[in-house]
């Protein structure tokens, strides 16, 4: 016996709302399309089969668990590109586009042939949107953890940029970049501990937590970026909240200075652009933002 889809979904949307989702009714038209196999919830039929039904709560079930949309889909959009994610990888967050944004204004001609590292690449969001953005561009993308890499490079041939983008575990010593994209860690630990769920239980903690002051992963990227930087190039790091200050003390220390700070669409500066010192114009360090934001990346 089939049974409506109207009210399939409004039985998956309840669950997510007492699981406290506040995105439940997005969220269940989602899943429900995930079920029933098509592309948006606008092409959903009247009615829906048993097993269809079985499946979309098997799937309501994982998100009331707090799993993470984009794990139970498999995927994440980003940059107006899709990749794929899941246990292991960091999903991408719109705030990081903030970097594929200022990298296409530091790299404006469209043809210039850009070598790119990306530290920490995850999914390999930020290095295929810039790369998508740049035919002649080519580049690599480290990270510690080989599951990231998996993603990285199935997402980087899906987009067509295998042939232009390597994945390493290690950036080594002995290559210059004229980009370096870098989102490190961010997160103090009582940051991550008042996190939402779907960070805390799902995602890859080494991906947020960075010490008591939210400060370690900078301090481990910038010596990457003081050895592969090519002279005259730029490097954009991704900062949370009220680091910008503290962040560009510790570029200081490393022999590099700010140029530039980025903010993302909430107006909370989100992006640092550094380079070598002499080699371009510093801005002077700004003020801690006022407001708060949720511990996210």
């Amino acid at each position: 016996m089939k049974t409506s889809v109207r009210e399939a979904l409004a039985r998956g949307v309840a669950r997510l709302q007492t699981a406290g989702i506040e995105s439940a009714r997005l969220d269940g038209r989602i899943l429900l399309s995930e079920a029933l196999c098509v592309a948006s919830y606008d092409q959903l039929p009247a009615e829906c089969a048993p097993a269809q039904i079985t499946k979309f709560e098997a799937l309501i079930a994982r998100r009331a668990a707090r799993e993470p949309l984009a794990y139970i889909t498999g995927r994440k959009e980003f940059w107006s590109l899709e990749f794929e994610v899941g246990p292991g990888v960091l999903i991408p967050r719109p705030e990081s586009e903030t970097l594929v944004e200022e990298a296409l204004r530091q790299f404006p001609d469209p043809e210039a042939p850009v070598r790119v590292l990306d530290i920490g690449t995850g999914s390999g969001c930020l290095i295929a949107a810039f790369l998508k953005e740049r035919p002649n561009a080519f580049g690599l993308g480290s990270d510690s953890s080989q599951a990231a890499l998996a993603y990285a490079r199935r997402n980087a041939s899906k987009h067509g940029l295998g042939d232009r983008c390597q994945f390493e575990t290690s950036p080594g010593v002995a290559r210059e970049f004229d980009l370096i994209l870098a989102n490190p860690p961010y997160l103090t630990d009582e940051e991550f501990q008042a996190s939402p769920p779907e960070i805390r239980k799902y995602e890859p903690q080494e991906a947020f937590v960075a010490g008591a002051d939210g400060l370690t992963g900078f301090r481990f990227f910038l010596p990457i970026v003081v050895r592969c930087l090519a002279p005259g190039g730029t490097a954009l790091l991704e900062i949370g909240l009220g680091q910008a200050d503290k962040v560009t003390r510790i570029v200081m220390d490393a022999g590099l200075e700010v140029r530039r700070a980025v903010h993302d669409l909430s107006a909370i500066p989100r992006c640092l652009a550094i380079g070598r010192v002499g080699l371009g114009q510093p801005l002077a360090p700004l003020k801690n933002s006022v407001g708060k934001e949720p511990p996210t990346r």
